[in-house]
């Protein structure tokens, strides 16, 4: 834990219990035990003596951007459309090659901006943007905040995406579930020993996924392809063999690795990434490679017709009809519009 001074609270965290003269936060399965002016491994979750448990991150944005869903990314549900997208600062992982390290680790360079959980909702209303996702940072150690902000967003029928490690315990993403509409989910290794060596749990990202898939939420999940952690072909096949296991089957976007933070292997090889393409498509029917150039298309089964073009992480060309069938034979596609 790191030890640092008492902070002005900003607001009651709501998952956790006294231990003695200690807090226990039960948000996520690091389970920190906090003597009071201690910070947990998340970076925003702060004991304030005779206060409590308190997030310093609520209503503290870092980053908001209009992006394709394509980006996020989001392939099989409502392309072609913009989605706001909303950060603040922490993380509860510790991955070496985090691309976003100045938000996860609480930066004193990143200029944060209060909002309020109205904001989100009047903010995409007002642009017409038809869709809100929370990411950049870990949205799970901003969770307070995100669940004040998901009734506003319901009251102007404006779906919630998240965009996660899946480090989560079960009380909360309960309370979570009802309000999402889709989410990605990063599944970063199939090796107990790799997500250590990260800061994470497999079996509670195994169990947030399962768990989203099965109440309904669209999920499509990303393995970022990292050479020296999780680059054997055995285990990544293990993976893709208990992705197929679950109905419906998620999508899956193979990415391509860039040195960053502390990490300076070389990028992914080409021939690395085709390579773990083709052990994936062998069990998954959508399978999508990212961080690649050239274009990225969803094929219709039945015809072999372009059912939607990708080229720099946006949609160039969508041939659905109103029901989502390919326009040209008709057959059901795996596309939520």
């Amino acid at each position: 834990m790191i030890a640092r001074p008492d902070l002005p609270p900003t607001t009651g965290a709501r998952w956790w219990r006294r231990e003695g003269e200690a807090a226990r936060c039960q948000l996520c399965p690091h389970a920190c035990l906090l003597s009071p002016g201690e910070t947990g491994c998340c970076r925003v979750r702060v004991h304030v003596h005779g206060t409590g448990l308190v997030t310093e991150n609520y209503g503290m944005a870092s980053s908001m951007a209009v992006d394709p869903v394509e980006k996020k990314p989001l392939y099989h549900w409502k392309p072609g459309t913009e989605i706001l997208s909303i950060g603040s600062v922490g993380c509860n992982m510790n991955c070496p090659f985090c691309q976003n390290w100045s938000l996860a680790e609480r930066s004193p360079s990143v200029t944060l901006t209060r909002i309020d959980p109205r904001d989100p909702a009047r903010i995409a209303s007002e642009r017409k943007i038809p869709s809100v996702a929370f990411t950049y940072n870990e949205p799970v150690v901003w969770l307070e905040f995100i669940l004040d902000a998901c009734p506003h967003l319901a009251e102007e029928r404006i779906p919630v995406v998240l965009i996660s490690n899946g480090m989560i315990n079960p009380s909360p993403l309960k309370e979570l579930l009802p309000r999402l509409a889709a989410a990605n989910i990063d599944l970063k290794a199939f090796d107990r020993e790799a997500y250590r060596f990260m800061g994470g749990d497999l079996e509670t990202v195994k169990r947030s996924i399962m768990a989203l898939v099965e109440f309904g939420v669209h999920v499509e999940t990303t393995f970022l392809l990292v050479p020296g952690i999780n680059d054997d072909p055995g285990e990544f096949e293990r993976m893709t063999e208990w992705l197929s296991s679950l109905d419906p089957i998620p999508v899956l976007h193979i990415s391509r690795y860039f040195p960053n933070r502390r990490w300076r292997e070389p990028p992914t090889s080409l021939a690395l990434l085709e390579e773990f393409e083709r052990i994936a498509r062998y069990r998954l029917p959508w399978v999508y490679r990212g961080n690649t150039d050239g274009e990225s298309n969803t094929i219709c089964s039945s015809c072999g017709a372009a059912l939607v073009r990708r080229r720099r992480l946006a949609a160039i060309e969508i041939n659905l009809d109103d029901e989502g069938r390919c326009s040209r034979c008709h057959h059901p596609s795996p596309i939520v519009l």
